[in-house]
């Protein structure tokens, strides 16, 4: 069962149209029916409850005003990081990916540090 702090997709006829994230369940009065309070992420964000049965926040299609309605838990992929906060491969096609430190010499110092608050200061024209 999706549970509180999931992110899920909503589903209206078949087309994706929304994400939400589960902020509440608990059970109605109804036996075997629940009210679920979901955050919806969109601008402006917005709030709603709506009184499902536990097939139907697992996935199972209902209907909501005569339309087709299906929740979908959203599973984030995983990417493991190594020591300098890379991810070990490419996660679309899973090669290694090539460090950013490095032992030899010559590749020392080619990456540069930007700090936003000078970058700021240094376009309202303030020195850095």
């Amino acid at each position: 069962m999706a549970e509180i702090n999931d992110i899920v997709v909503i589903y209206l006829e078949d087309a994706p149209v929304s994400f939400a994230r589960i902020e509440d369940i608990v059970p109605d009065h109804k036996k075997n029916w629940y009210q679920i309070r979901l955050l919806m992420l969109q601008i402006p964000l917005q709030v709603v409850t709506w009184i499902l049965k536990a097939d139907y926040i697992n996935g199972e299609v209902f209907s909501m005003n005569g339309k087709r309605m299906r929740l979908e838990k959203v599973e984030s992929p995983v990417i493991p990081f190594e020591h300098g906060g890379l991810p070990a491969t490419s996660p679309e096609n899973g090669k290694k990916l090539e460090s950013l430190e490095s032992d030899d010499p010559s590749r020392k110092n080619q990456g540069k540090i930007i700090s936003f608050s000078k970058l700021k200061n240094h376009k309202n024209g303030q020195e850095p």
